[in-house]
């Protein structure tokens, strides 16, 4: 089908070498603090910026080399703001690519009937982790827990927990077999880890959970996160 107005229009971006230096450079000026910002940088920013001149720019100033006082002022503070484009341009290509529902947190399923839509009707690349547990059996608390963890960081999976009492199926899951994790994906079963705390040690994190479900490749790629040099310059004043 032609184009048409209700099409979503993505921003342009210039994908060669020299499109991309552009790109970042505009990001740079728009993202700059104005009123701090020297005038001589603000004006050099806004040439670099666009490379080709209006008719009402003065030649002699435009074709002019930069000196190398202008170069370094120039390079002073690059690397935050290509730290800062580079998180950008990480954060569209992932809005871009992601696809099907997100759910970030866990669901509670109160009957067999949910458990069994959770399985068979959700999309069929969406992987759906479930854990069958009981208040009264040890590790099933911090499973449930470690769950809550891995949902905020693997949007795409829907994680899932029913008390083994209201599966209709209580006598399969008696507490020697609890805590248990399944795995569906298109309303097939890709794991079903009895006991599952018997993989771990006594005191258990999310980490340990995410350890060993990669192992079994059950999990996919860990959603967008902030660069750990981010996060390292919001923790200093």
């Amino acid at each position: 089908m032609s184009g048409s107005g209700d099409e979503e229009e993505l921003p342009a971006t210039h994908t060669g070498p020299k499109g991309v230096i552009h790109d970042w450079r505009k990001f740079k000026l728009e993202s700059e603090d104005h009123e701090s910002m020297p005038q001589k940088r603000r004006e050099l920013l806004r040439q670099m910026s666009n490379p080709r001149p209006s008719n009402e720019d003065d030649p002699e100033r435009v074709n002019r080399k930069m000196s190398v006082q202008e170069y370094e002022m120039i390079q002073e503070e690059d690397e935050q703001s290509l730290k800062k484009y580079r998180k950008q341009c990480m954060q569209e290509m992932h809005e871009r690519l992601s696809f099907g529902p997100k759910f970030d947190s866990v669901f509670e399923l109160e009957s067999g009937e949910a458990f069994l839509e959770a399985i068979e009707k959700e999309h069929r690349l969406t992987l759906v982790i479930v854990h069958i547990y009981d208040d009264d059996v040890k590790g099933c608390e911090a499973l449930n827990n470690c769950l809550t963890c891995l949902a905020a960081e693997y949007s795409s999976v829907k994680f899932c927990r029913i008390q083994a009492s209201v599966t209709g199926a209580e006598e399969r899951f008696s507490e020697d077999v609890l805590p248990t994790l399944l795995v569906y994906k298109g309303g097939e079963m890709l794991g079903n880890f009895v006991c599952i705390t018997k993989h771990f040690n006594e005191e258990f994190f999310a980490t340990d959970v995410e350890n060993f479900l990669n192992e079994y490749g059950l999990l996919p790629e860990k959603e967008f996160a902030a660069c750990p040099d981010d996060e390292e310059e919001h923790g200093v004043e």
